[in-house]
C-alpha cells in the first residue's frame, strides 16, 4: 500500500490529475487484478489525505461569504471524485452551564415540597412551540419579518402571566409545555439534515430559554398554592437540547419554590389524571420515528393510536373525560366531535411563524390557551389568547 501511495503522489505531481487515469496506470504497472473503479476510489482517498483542508475550507467559505468557524465539513465534487473534508477551523460552541444556572439560583438550596391537591376545580395553562433561537426575520427580508428574541419572549411571558392572574379561578395550576421549546442545536433540528435559520448561539439560546421558564414560575409561584409543570422533551426540534434546558429548569425550581413540581416527560405520549379528567399530552411529532406525526385534523390512523394508548392504560379507561393535547401544527383547533372517546386539541405556537411557514402557508397567529376545569363534570372554560 505504501508503494502505491508513493507512486500515486508521483503521478499526481507530474501532472496526471485524473484519478481514473492514475488508477489505470497503477493497474498496468503493478499488474493488479482489480477493476478501474476500485482503483479510482483508492486514488481519491489517498490524495484527499493530503488536501490542504485548512486553506481549502477557508477559500470556499470566503467565496460564499460565510464564516469558516460555522462550517463543520465540506464536499469537493467533480466528475472524477467526491471528497469529504472535515473543517479544522470548526468549533462547537461549549455552553457554560454552571455559570448560567448559578445566575438563576442566586444561593438557593433544595426545598421540601409542599403538595396541595385541587378540591373542586383547577386552572390549566397550555403553551407550545416556543422555538427559542429561531430567526423569523432574516434581517428583515422574510415575507412577514418579525423579531423573536429574549426581549420579545419575556414580554409575551409577562403578558401571559397577567392574563392567567386575571382569569384565575383555582389555587391549583397545571402548566403544560408541549414541546419544540428550543428551535434547534447548531442550526439543525434534532433529526439533523434540516437547516434552520437561527439568531442565537447554542449558549445564548440555552440561557434565554432557561431564564424565560424561570421567570414564568417566579411570577406565578406566589399566586397559586401549587403549580405542576409538565414539559414535553420528546419532539422534532428541541430533542436532547430541550431536555437539557428543562433539566436545569427543574433543578433551579426545586430550590426556589416549595409549591412547584416539575415533571419532564421523555416519552412521546404521556398522561395525567385529575378528578374525572384524563389528559394525554404529546408534542405531536417525535425525534426519530414519525416524519409527519399527528395531523391537525384527526384521521383514522391518529384516532386508532390514541384509542390504543387509552386501552393500554387502565386508569385512563376509567376517566369520564379525556383530552388529547398536542402542539407541532402551530394551529388552534379544538375538535370535540370526531371521536366519542376523547377530545382532540391542537394548541397554537407561542412563537411567530418561521419564514418557511410564512412563505409556504401564511403569516399565522401566536398565542397560548388558558382553561378552568371542573374536576367532576364536563364543564371546561377554554380561553385562547393571541398576541
Amino acid at each position: 500500500m505504501a508503494l502505491y501511495t508513493e507512486r500515486i503522489h508521483e503521478l499526481y505531481a507530474s501532472g496526471v490529475t485524473n484519478k481514473a487515469e492514475i488508477g489505470r496506470i497503477l493497474i498496468k504497472e503493478f499488474n493488479l487484478d482489480t477493476n478501474e473503479n476500485t482503483m479510482r476510489v483508492m486514488v481519491s482517498r489517498t490524495l484527499s489525505k493530503n488536501v490542504d483542508c485548512d486553506e481549502g475550507v477557508k477559500d470556499a467559505c470566503e467565496n460564499l461569504g460565510i464564516s469558516p468557524s460555522s462550517v463543520p465539513y465540506m464536499w469537493l465534487k467533480s466528475k472524477e471524485a467526491s471528497l469529504f473534508i472535515k473543517n479544522p477551523n470548526y468549533k462547537v460552541s461549549e455552553i457554560d452551564y454552571d455559570k448560567i444556572i448559578a445566575d438563576c439560583m442566586d444561593g438557593y438550596v433544595p426545598l421540601v415540597k409542599q403538595y396541595v391537591q385541587p378540591v373542586n376545580s383547577f386552572d390549566r395553562l397550555i403553551w407550545t412551540d416556543v422555538h427559542v433561537g429561531m430567526d423569523a426575520s432574516r434581517k428583515g427580508l422574510a415575507l412577514y419579518a418579525t423579531d423573536w428574541n429574549a426581549e420579545v419572549l419575556n414580554k409575551q411571558i409577562d403578558e401571559m402571566v397577567s392574563f392567567v392572574v386575571g382569569n384565575k379561578k383555582s389555587d391549583y395550576l397545571i402548566i403544560d409545555e408541549l414541546g419544540d421549546y428550543m428551535d434547534g442545536w447548531d442550526g439543525e433540528t434534532t433529526r439533523k439534515g434540516h437547516k434552520l435559520p437561527q439568531n442565537m448561539t447554542n449558549e445564548e439560546a440555552f440561557e434565554v430559554g432557561l431564564k424565560a421558564k424561570v421567570l414564568l414560575i417566579d411570577k406565578l409561584a406566589n399566586v397559586y398554592k401549587h403549580i405542576t409543570c409538565n414539559n414535553m422533551c420528546e419532539d422534532n426540534h428541541s430533542g436532547a437540547f430541550g431536555y437539557v434546558v428543562n433539566a436545569a429548569f427543574k433543578h433551579i425550581i426545586d430550590c426556589k419554590h416549595s409549591n412547584v413540581t416539575i415533571i419532564n416527560h421523555q416519552r412521546f405520549l404521556n398522561h395525567y389524571i385529575i378528578g374525572d379528567h384524563g389528559f394525554i399530552i404529546s408534542h405531536g411529532k417525535d425525534s426519530r420515528n414519525l416524519k409527519f406525526g399527528f395531523k391537525p385534523q384527526l384521521d383514522p390512523r391518529g384516532a386508532e393510536k390514541i384509542s390504543q394508548y387509552i386501552r393500554h392504560n387502565e386508569e385512563l379507561r376509567r376517566c369520564k373525560f379525556i383530552e388529547f393535547s398536542k402542539g407541532d401544527s402551530h394551529q388552534c383547533l379544538f375538535d370535540m366531535c370526531t371521536s366519542d372517546e376523547f377530545d382532540y386539541f391542537n394548541y397554537p405556537a407561542f412563537s411567530p411563524s418561521s419564514e418557511w411557514v410564512q412563505t409556504n402557508f401564511k403569516k399565522g397567529r401566536s398565542g397560548f390557551v388558558f382553561q378552568n376545569v371542573d374536576m367532576h363534570s364536563d364543564r371546561k372554560i377554554i380561553t385562547p389568547y393571541f398576541f
